[in-house]
């Protein structure tokens, strides 16, 4: 029986489509974007107040640097298994926490870079204006550099986050969860007779990185104020 044959047998099972069922692709591809949207929440919130604040003062530049560095060389699922053990001696939830952890600290580092950078290149005399008008230094934060660096920090949380999809189907080796992964381990376990749910599952996964990566690139429109975007269409 050669992949096709089974992945058509795979696709129509009866509880293939269903929203309910651990084996519905509908109810595993939910749980995978769960714990993506989780850890970029997570990630977003414990990084981007902190790069912008260290970005306005002209703080931290050395430290927005290495984290490119460290992001490139963290092996993510060497750091799955770092956190799994680690809540596994410590009696821990081992389904979710050690997942978790690793996705927040892989979707860390563009988060903290792009947003330092996307505040750090605006134009001072820009800032130096709005201080003139009376701003606060926080309303300068908020108000003007946040919303000018917004397209930079989409940017940085769609490369985050495309990282965290591809990431979750590699936890399902110790999730019982892991979303579309799952299919790929139960897969693999089940030998020759596993090739179409390996094939189905690494297929969804794909599907569901490129829809996302769509939406980010609408999401990235969206966030670009329209006087920005109008200069850099007179630019173009």
């Amino acid at each position: 029986m050669n992949v096709f044959t089974q992945l058509g047998e795979w696709l129509s099972a009866p509880n293939r489509w269903s929203w309910t069922d651990p084996a519905g692709v509908p109810y595993r591809t939910l749980e995978h974007l769960w714990f993506s949207v989780l850890s970029l929440v997570v990630a977003a919130v414990l990084t981007i107040p902190l790069a912008l604040w260290l970005a306005h003062y002209r703080r931290g530049a050395f430290l927005a640097s290495s984290a490119v560095n460290i992001g490139r060389a963290i092996p993510s699922f060497g750091l799955i298994i770092l956190f799994w053990f680690l809540a596994s001696r410590w009696g821990a939830d081992t389904d979710f926490w050690p997942l978790l952890l690793a996705l927040v600290g892989l979707a860390l580092p563009p988060l903290f870079t792009n947003t330092y950078a996307g505040v750090v290149q605006l134009e001072q005399e820009t800032v130096d204006a709005a201080r003139g008008t009376g701003y606060r230094e926080w309303q300068i934060m908020l108000k003007l550099e946040l919303p000018l660096a917004s397209p930079v920090i989409v940017a940085g949380a769609r490369v985050a986050f495309l990282q965290l999809v591809a990431t979750v189907a590699i936890g399902a080796i110790v999730n019982d969860g892991g979303g579309l992964g799952r299919y790929i381990v139960d897969g693999f376990a089940e030998g020759a007779q596993g090739y179409g749910e390996i094939f189905g599952g690494g297929l969804a996964v794909i599907i569901l990185a490129l829809l996302c990566e769509g939406i980010f690139a609408l999401l990235t429109r969206w966030a670009t104020p329209k006087g920005v975007a109008l200069q850099t269409a007179r630019r173009d």
